[in-house]
């Protein structure tokens, strides 16, 4: 029997704010940042919809990491 994902609430909630805001971000940011919270909250791989913010906060610390002036780790 598979798990519940811990996060798909958050996920919902995200597609229904998009559905009724016609697709714009900027209109569900605290959707949004609810999402990461509850991603960031559990490990790496244990929420399928939290794949895309995974991505997105690893892409967030290659950046900072390149802006110190810093090689990011090889993937």
């Amino acid at each position: 029997m598979s798990r519940k994902d811990p996060c798909q609430k958050q996920a919902c909630e995200i597609q229904k704010c998009l559905q009724a805001n016609n697709y714009v971000e900027s209109k569900c940011e605290a959707a949004l940042q609810e999402m990461r919270k509850c991603c960031a909250r559990f490990t790496k791989g244990r929420s399928v919809c939290c794949s895309g913010f995974e991505r997105e906060e690893m892409e967030r610390e290659k950046a900072k990491l390149t802006s110190k002036g810093i090689s990011p780790p090889p993937q």
